[in-house]
């Protein structure tokens, strides 16, 4: 069957799935962090339309991610999933796209060369246009007076700007954030169909953060071996003749992004002909925010009734029993390549925090993929109150979860970075970052949180690779010993 011919049943959300669950049984729960619109009439009409539009992704891709998924849970493959913290409807241009895209995709083959691994590769964008907040409004003192308006919640609700006008939430966005998704989608499938020219050939690559003359001599020497085996195991790939090539070139992409916005996601919810359930057709992999994984909320209520994998951001405050529960709603059969449990414990913390929750859900066999987010934990605001968060805590989350894993048997199957392709200024350290405070205003570009540059993604993935070499499969996790 072809995908892209799924015709969507009509009036989807008069069919009950298990339990009652409707892709608009949401409605009924108490909906913390969900927008509200001043005008319901325009809501309805946003909402009619994007059930009108084809769907931006296919059930059979979905699935064939949830089975790479369930691979991973095996040990079989590595899951890197990554890109801004919120997207723009401004950046959606294709020389933003591609770089972020081109970032992935050579992180991605370090973490295969230095891991023997598959690794699945998954885009926090084609989507991501909604964004949490810690509070509904936000002040600023404005010609000397203060002024209260509300917060910025992404494109897909409001604009950055702080005016009436532009954070008044607009339902007629949600049908923009749709358009300027598919256009995005459109052209990384293009740019995958025909390939990067440069990204199978390292020494093309902007590598110039080996030259900082902060880098450990003997970490340069190792970063260059590294390239320069990887670029002779791709020039013998290429070597085997056009086949291999074109197989090489034609890699798969999944896009993610965080549900927030129940009315967008439910609106593209439907069934497909010849396969059971229910599909978020607006992304490949939805996420539940830590904000938002009340068991009793309305997210997780929408969200334990689809058939895509479903990633939930666990901080260190979730007690074990409560994630327990949480996995129990969303994935009741305990189906392999469903759950993706995201762990954002920050540094000073996760050796604490982080083996009472792997053992937990050890013990108790529940199948999961066990990813890292090592951003959203290491959160630093300088004394001009500008966010920003330390390369050098990134990596000490990850190599802290990564032992913690190992001392539990089991293992971290991926991780998830806010970065960029973009040369911006936002995370302070790593070779290829700013030092200090002052140098981090010389190309701060976020609208929200900081994100990883070029450079600082690139050397993240040597560090990764380095750390999680031998320890891949089953057999090198349990001779594993820490190496740094």
């Amino acid at each position: 069957m072809n995908d892209w011919s799924e015709i969507p049943d009509a009036e989807p959300a008069r069919q009950q799935g298990a339990g009652g669950w409707t892709p608009s049984s949401w409605c009924e729960k108490l909906a913390r962090h969900q927008v509200v619109y001043p005008d319901r009439a325009a809501v309805d009409r946003a909402a009619a339309k994007l059930r009108s539009l084809p769907p931006l992704v296919t059930s059979g891709e979905i699935e064939r991610l949830r089975s790479q998924i369930a691979d991973a849970q095996r040990g079989g493959r590595f899951m890197l999933q990554g890109g801004d913290c919120a997207e723009r409807l401004s950046d959606c241009r294709p020389d933003v796209i591609a770089n972020k895209l081109k970032i992935l995709l050579q992180m991605s083959l370090v973490l295969v060369h230095g891991l023997h691994l598959p690794v699945i590769r998954v885009g926090r964008f084609a989507g991501q246009y909604a964004k949490p907040r810690s509070s509904p409004t936000e002040t600023r003192l404005i010609d000397g007076r203060q002024v209260e308006l509300p917060s910025y919640f992404g494109d897909l609700v409001n604009s950055i700007q702080f005016t009436p006008e532009a954070r008044r939430p607009n339902p007629h966005l949600m049908v923009r954030g749709y358009q300027h998704a598919a256009m995005t989608l459109n052209f990384i499938r293009s740019l995958l169909d025909g390939g990067f020219a440069d990204l199978h050939h390292p020494e093309y690559w902007n590598l110039s953060f080996f030259r900082n003359a902060s880098l450990d001599p003997d970490r340069r020497i190792e970063y260059e071996r590294m390239t320069s085996s990887l670029a002779d195991a791709l020039k013998f790939m290429e070597a085997l003749g056009e086949r291999a090539v074109e197989e090489l070139t034609r890699v798969e992409f999944f896009t993610s992004h965080e549900g927030l916005n129940l009315i967008y996601e439910s609106a593209q919810t439907r069934r497909v002909p010849r396969r059971d359930g229910y599909y978020d057709l607006t992304t490949h992999l939805p996420w539940i925010g830590k904000r938002t994984r009340d068991p009793n909320g309305a997210h997780v209520e929408f969200f334990r009734g689809i058939r895509n994998l479903v990633g939930v951001k666990i901080g260190h405050d979730a007690p074990p029993q409560e994630v327990l529960d949480l996995i129990d709603l969303l994935n009741p059969g305990n189906e392999p390549g469903k759950i993706v449990l995201i762990t954002r414990h920050g540094a000073d913390r996760v050796a604490r925090t982080l083996p009472p929750l792997v053992r937990a859900v050890r013990d108790a066999g529940r199948c999961v993929l066990w990813v890292c987010d090592p951003m959203h934990g290491n959160g630093i605001v300088t004394a001009d109150g500008t966010k920003t968060r330390s390369f050098d805590d990134i990596l000490a989350e990850l190599n802290t979860t990564i032992d913690v894993h190992a001392a539990q048997d089991t293992h971290l199957g991926g991780v998830h970075f806010e970065l960029t392709g973009e040369d911006v200024t936002e995370c302070i350290g790593g070779s290829g970052g700013p030092t200090d405070e002052v140098a981090l205003h010389a190309n701060y570009a976020s609208p929200c949180d900081p994100r990883l540059n070029y450079q600082q993604s690139l050397e993240m993935a040597f560090l990764l690779a380095r750390r999680l070499r031998g320890i891949g499969s089953p057999s090198g996790r349990a001779a594993h010993v820490r190496s740094d």
